[in-house]
């Protein structure tokens, strides 16, 4: 599929000597979804903002659509929607209108039918007339993303869409999310809510220190260094691990009434039954056994902690 952003060896350094991004090489194909991850001060932000030319580039090119953004700036501009962390609206002006305006401000021609049709997908209607300031914290956030569809994008950034929402308007703002992938608007999606990422995203890429650390298929992901972990519970807790399973992939649990056994799922044998025979061995009893799997979050964690090193 097409690149429709296309991100080219780029760095941002600031006056100060500062580097909050690092030689950024990034392919984003039209109409994927792409979380970006990374912790606080890695660069999420800042490289949203570049895109959009918000924030001048140091060195590198981005395009958008195939156009510049530094040397096309409007037609690259008139392709992106921008949803940003921050809440920038006219307090006593009116849904409805706030929504009409944005649209304006592209050159686009009033088009009353597409914003019904933006603020029902976001479930705004009834809201339409109503002025923003008497909106709650979660509506606020979904006048920003009818702000951002106005126009028509075909890239839509979407930094820390829900923070700060609840759960039940989370689930519904994933669903709009899904409709716009499926009318093929592409989603770059910042989020601190890993499990958006898992629900929601094509690929994943993880950003630390201004320093892209993998870009990959979010399934493969998942499956490439996913792990399990077996808990056995035991009839009685032990100090420490007996003779015989005293080795890697094995913890006594924080309470010692378990043995925390992980393993890599994609591994030819689990060592599973050779664990279990060990245990018969050291003379143990077990009460009950339960797997979990790695989730995305623990992958995260773990790739940002090996980039610390």
């Amino acid at each position: 599929m097409a690149s429709i952003v296309s991100i080219q060896g780029v760095r941002k350094t600031y006056a100060g000597g500062l580097t909050a991004l690092n030689g950024i090489d990034l392919e984003i194909a039209e109409g994927e979804v792409l979380a970006l991850l990374g912790p606080n001060g890695a660069g999420k932000t800042t490289l949203i903002s570049m895109i959009c030319g918000i924030s001048t580039i140091t060195e590198g090119r981005i395009t958008v659509g195939g156009h510049d953004v530094v040397r096309d700036f409007r037609a690259a501009r008139a392709l992106i929607g921008l949803v940003p962390q921050e809440l920038h609206t006219e307090g006593f002006e009116t849904v409805m209108n706030t929504v009409r305006f944005t649209r304006g401000l592209f050159g686009k021609r009033r088009d009353d039918a597409l914003i019904e049709r933006i603020l029902r997908d976001l479930a705004l209607w009834e809201k339409r007339n109503a002025k923003i300031i008497a909106l709650s914290g979660g509506m606020k956030r979904r006048v920003m993303i009818a702000k951002a569809l106005a126009h028509e994008p075909r890239v839509l950034f979407l930094d820390e869409p829900t923070a700060g929402v609840d759960v039940e308007l989370r689930q519904s703002m994933w669903e709009v999310m899904r409709g716009l992938k499926a009318r093929g608007v592409t989603i770059i999606l910042t989020t601190h809510y890993i499990e958006e990422a898992e629900a929601m995203a094509d690929r994943v890429g993880v950003i630390d220190k201004g320093l892209i650390l993998l870009v990959e298929d979010t399934a493969a992901l998942m499956k490439r260094m996913g792990r399990k972990s077996l808990t056995v519970e035991l009839a009685a807790p032990l100090a420490a691990l007996p003779a015989g399973l005293d080795r890697d992939g094995i913890a006594l649990g924080v309470d010692g009434a378990s043995l925390v056994y992980s393993y890599d799922t994609a591994a030819e044998k689990t060592g599973i039954t050779d664990l279990l025979a060990d245990i018969r061995a050291a003379g143990l009893h077990m009460v009950d056994l339960n797997t979990r799997q790695s989730s995305l979050e623990d992958i995260f964690v773990g790739l940002v902690k090996e980039g610390a090193r």
